[in-house]
């Protein structure tokens, strides 16, 4: 059975948020450390002004773009 438990290690120690639903007074257990670095978490700035990406540059479309579509004329 696998069971995940959160907690935190702090000082050589750690301190689980919850207790080990285990049956038996011994289980072997597998340690994965999530680093927490909130202090270098930062968003990026908002640029006001022209659109990045996909209208960075100009582009086109045909003369015909709005044109009705011939296959659809039964239909309306």
């Amino acid at each position: 059975m696998l069971t995940t438990v959160t907690g935190t290690y702090e000082n050589g120690q750690i301190h689980l948020d919850e207790e080990l639903p285990i049956k038996s007074g011994k289980a072997k257990i597998i340690v994965t450390v999530v680093e927490e670095l909130v202090e270098e978490i930062t968003k990026p700035k908002r640029e006001l002004g022209r659109l990045k990406g996909m209208f960075a540059h100009p582009y086109w479309s045909s003369k015909e773009f709005n044109d009705p579509i011939d296959d659809l004329k039964d239909y309306m």
